[in-house]
């Protein structure tokens, strides 16, 4: 039952919020209605009905006191002039089909009235025409009296109806307006939020709404300006270490040039680049997406530009894009991960297939080889820094093991990520996943 319930329960705040003031008002609404009906609406139709039924015995009986045809056509005549009553008077007939007295809606406070005031036959019509007509046997004829229906009907409950009704409405308006002003802070924050997630800046949000939405948006911008800090200071500090690092292993390369042709001595040049390899790849890793401003990117053209590239140093590589694909994304960043999961397909395979497309709310660009593939046991590994499949240490065969550390990384800074499978082709499948 309660997840019944919540399946056809709003899911946003704002329906809720809504659902909130509008279920409380319905039932007041019904409260209030069901209370006129019962001591208003009612007690009015009642004293209503026994009125004219009043008027009605009156008019008998006054026939039955004065039976003459002078006296029966004064009482006919004071009927339509003093009680507002069409009456007509048909001598010597007899009333047919004199069943159980019924009236329809309001007309049966008036037949009930007439069943207690009133001991003759009669039948009461109001469906024929729009007045209320009473048929009377009495017992030198039948007395046909005819009273305008709304002298059962009371007006009022037109009028309460209409401002019970207009005044929900006018008050359900406010509300939602209310409400929708309300709401709007939280979807900016949550806006902001997102867009800070897929590595995009929102320098024109701030606090705004009620208390506890403002309190959320200034931890956001808080939190938002604490871990930019965090990364400026990572990147500086970086360059710093990439600055004396470098300066001894250059000294170290200028003494081997002058070591010539010495014993060791190619030894060491091959460690000491080495050692500037695993050092760039080191600082690409730990730099990150750095200071880079995220920025509208034609991703189809930043492909064919990879691709290029790759193909200038001999790849195989097949690329498909379905049309422009503009995302606001870091270019230098993006493109050094894409330019990782190409060569890191080219390295192992002979073939790569690069396709691209937008796929709902997302840009998906997949990388399919033919090379032998990553174990399903090891593909999360893989992305952990330095790690690698190729056991020996050789660079050239395996690399340092950063490559895919470095596009995933990346891919998460702009709030996406990277999935491996397996390719139709036979070997690996790396699916990019970039929300737009």
């Amino acid at each position: 039952m309660a997840s019944l319930i919540k399946r056809y329960l709003p899911h946003s705040l704002f329906g809720r919020s809504v659902l909130i003031i509008v279920m409380p008002l319905i039932l007041l609404q019904l409260v209030s209605a069901y209370v006129f009906y019962q001591s208003h609406w009612q007690k009015v139709s009642d004293r209503l009905a026994r009125g004219l039924a009043g008027d009605v015995v009156g008019i008998v009986e006054l026939l039955q006191e004065y039976p003459s045809d002078e006296a029966r056509r004064n009482t006919l005549a004071l009927a339509s002039s003093a009680f507002g009553l069409d009456a007509r008077f048909r001598k010597d007939e007899i009333l047919a089909n004199v069943t159980e007295p019924r009236g329809s809606g309001i007309d049966d406070d008036f037949v009930d009235a007439l069943k207690d005031s009133l001991a003759k036959p009669f039948k009461v019509d109001s469906e024929s025409s729009g007045d209320v007509k009473v048929e009377i046997q009495l017992s030198d004829g039948v007395l046909e009296l005819a009273a305008n229906r709304k002298r059962l009907f009371s007006s009022t409950i037109y009028v309460f109806v209409i401002w019970m009704v207009g005044t929900a409405m006018i008050l359900f308006g406010v509300a939602a307006i209310f409400m929708r002003n309300q709401v709007r802070p939280i979807r900016r924050l949550a806006a902001a939020a997102n867009s800070f997630g897929k590595g995009r800046d929102a320098p024109t949000f701030k606090p705004e709404g009620a208390t506890e939405v403002r309190l959320a948006a200034s931890a956001f911008i808080a939190m938002r300006d604490r871990i930019k800090r965090q990364i400026a200071q990572r990147t500086d500090m970086l360059s710093g270490v990439s600055h004396d690092l470098r300066t001894p292993i250059t000294r170290m390369k200028l003494q081997l040039a002058m070591m010539g042709n010495a014993k060791g001595a190619d030894y060491l040049k091959s460690d000491v680049a080495e050692m500037e390899r695993m050092l760039d790849a080191y600082l690409a890793f730990a730099r990150g997406e750095g200071d880079e401003t995220p920025a509208p990117t034609n991703l189809s053209r930043m492909l064919d530009e990879v691709i290029a590239q790759a193909r200038r140093k001999g790849a195989i590589i097949d690329l498909h894009t379905e049309g422009d694909i503009v995302v606001p994304v870091r270019p230098n960043a993006f493109k050094r991960c894409v330019t990782n999961l190409v060569e890191n397909a080219d390295r192992y395979a002979k073939h790569v297939s690069v396709r691209a497309g937008r796929r709902g709310e997302t840009v998906e660009i997949t990388v399919d080889d033919d090379g032998p593939g990553i174990p399903k046991d090891k593909r999360e590994d893989a992305f952990r820094p330095f790690f690698r499949i190729e056991d020996s240490r050789n660079p050239e065969t395996g690399g340092v093991g950063l490559g895919l550390t470095i596009a995933r990384d990346v891919i998460r800074g702009h709030g996406g990520d990277i999935l491996l499978g397996d390719s139709p082709a036979g070997g690996l499948r790396a699916r990019l996943v970039l929300p737009i």
